[in-house]
């Protein structure tokens, strides 16, 4: 886990966290982590449903969620898809 520059201000990469009250994005996304492109910038990625809490202890929705999400293939980092399959 590296640290970077986003928009003035010191961030650690590939560290989700919950979205904080007062934030930008807070009531519409959960959680938010900052990763670095190829390119070398750094990206925030916000996932998650503020509404809903994650019920990954019982197998049927975990694995109705990780085939809905087809969680076996989630992609590149900078997506929010790869996060959200992280946390199940």
């Amino acid at each position: 886990m590296g640290m970077a520059q986003y928009q003035g201000k010191k961030v650690s990469l590939n560290s989700p966290r919950r979205i904080r009250q007062g934030e930008p994005g807070y009531g519409r996304k959960k959680s938010v982590v900052y990763v670095q492109t190829d390119n070398g910038r750094v990206k925030k990625v916000m996932f998650g449903d503020p509404n809903m809490t994650i019920k990954k202890d019982q197998p049927g929705r975990r694995a109705n969620f990780r085939a809905r999400h087809n969680c076996d293939n989630p992609g590149p980092k900078t997506k929010a898809r790869y996060w959200s399959c992280k946390a199940w």
